[in-house]
């Protein structure tokens, strides 16, 4: 239970010039959707900020009720997309989580679930660990007991599939003939070469395709975002940090194929702003981050040859759509797949529960989000759905067997990857 009388104070305290951004004028709410399932005003964005302004001044205490207002929030960004006042939404609940995160009426499950963050995902060798077992636990029988069980089935559902194989490649991944090849440097991460190594192994043949040389930095590592989101900054600056020294100070396009990833890559430079040792490293870095969508169709793009009869419905991920506010890019890319007929879903940008850890920290209302988008989705007639960050596509996967449609999740670059290749020739081919 939060202290009743404790003030809400820290070295992260979300800034007056942030919170007075807010003019109250409500256009976020319809674009919120937690405020939409709800339709309460604590569970806005607008709510959200006169809590935390509440909070701050010492008009409303800490209870645990007042913090799970922000905790139910999925920070997916739609409100910041949408602000004509421009709050930067984002920044603000990330700074009041570290505030919660560091006092002393911190919720357990707060503080249990940074742990987790800093002492597992950080941790390259006990990621791997963790995700070994989540493979034997997929394979063993377990995984379809769980999930036939009434009170373990929604839970079981929304873990992550490890179904494939990893991407285990670093250092020079992709090599092409000509001298004049294009340089480019590819974030590895941290969940998706363990869940969904296919699409690393995707966007190297893409690229290559493309005339890039693709290097995979040997000491790079998690991007820090999951951490961010959740409040704890100095883990994400620390792995922020990591990543500068690993990528090197070239000027190269560090080409990210994860939506959460890259978006909190292109604000390292905001993040490390008072570190005066990385403050411009980090300016420069994230100049050079780019959403493999986006760099793709900055070349100009290598019109694929193959053609592929697919009707596919895209779903943005809400850190490409709302926080790097790209979203005709992978479009355009389908768009460039002979054959591909592509169906616009209601609402494709609106969350689809996932949010990081959000599936696994508030299961409930991810899956009300879950069912509603899984309904999009089978109204398309698609039989493929498209999207560009790996937490989206473990989550609609969940969606697509919990209510049993025949619906393939893919990452738009497997797609592309597929257009390029002969008739025949199997994945990973040359």
């Amino acid at each position: 239970m939060a202290g009743e009388s404790e003030p809400f104070v820290g070295p992260f305290l979300p800034g007056d010039a942030d919170l007075s951004r807010c003019v109250h004028c409500g256009l976020c709410l319809q674009h919120c959707p937690t405020y939409i399932e709800t339709g309460l005003e604590t569970e806005s964005p607008r709510g959200r900020l006169y809590l935390m302004r509440a909070l701050t001044e010492g008009r409303a205490e800490p209870t645990a009720n007042a913090l799970g207002h922000l905790d139910l929030c999925l920070q997916c960004r739609n409100c910041e997309a949408v602000c004509p006042s421009g709050v930067p939404y984002g920044r603000i609940m990330e700074r009041a989580r570290a505030t919660v995160l560091g006092s002393s009426f911190a919720p357990r499950p707060w503080k249990l679930r940074a742990f987790f963050l800093r002492e597992i995902v950080a941790r390259p060798g006990r990621l791997r660990l963790l995700a070994e077992l989540l493979r034997i636990y997929r394979v063993s029988g377990l995984r379809r007991l769980a999930e036939a069980t009434p009170w373990l089935r929604d839970r079981a559902l929304l873990i992550p599939p490890i179904a494939g194989k990893a991407f285990t490649q670093r250092g020079e991944v992709s090599q092409v003939g000509n001298a004049g090849a294009l340089r480019v440097s590819l974030l590895i991460g941290c969940i998706m070469p363990l869940a969904y190594g296919q699409v690393h192994e995707a966007t190297v043949r893409v690229l290559s395709a493309n005339g890039c040389a693709v290097n995979a930095p040997m000491a790079q590592g998690c991007c820090g975002a999951l951490h961010a989101h959740n409040g704890d900054i100095e883990t994400a600056r620390a792995l922020a940090r990591r990543n500068i020294e690993a990528f090197g100070q070239g000027k190269g396009p560090i080409i990210v194929n994860s939506a959460g990833c890259g978006a909190a890559m292109k604000e390292y430079g905001e993040l490390l702003v008072e570190d005066t040792a990385y403050s411009e490293p980090a300016r420069l870095f994230s100049a050079r981050v780019k959403d493999v969508s986006e760099f793709l169709i900055s070349l100009p793009l290598k019109p694929p040859t193959g053609s592929l009869d697919l009707q596919v419905t895209y779903q943005d991920s809400c850190h490409l759509a709302h926080a790097q506010r790209i979203a005709s890019a992978p479009r355009d890319l389908l768009a460039s797949i002979s054959g591909l007929q592509l169906i616009e879903m209601e609402h494709a940008d609106r969350c689809c529960g996932s949010a990081g850890v959000y599936s696994l920290t508030q299961p409930q209302m991810s899956l009300r989000l879950l069912s509603e988008k899984i309904e999009l989705v089978r109204r398309t007639g698609a039989s493929v759905v498209a999207t560009a960050n790996p937490g989206c596509m473990a989550q609609l996967e969940a969606g697509a067997r919990r209510f049993r449609i025949p619906v393939r999740v893919v990452h738009a670059i497997e797609l592309l990857d597929e257009a390029y290749r002969p008739p025949g020739l199997p994945a990973g081919a040359k």
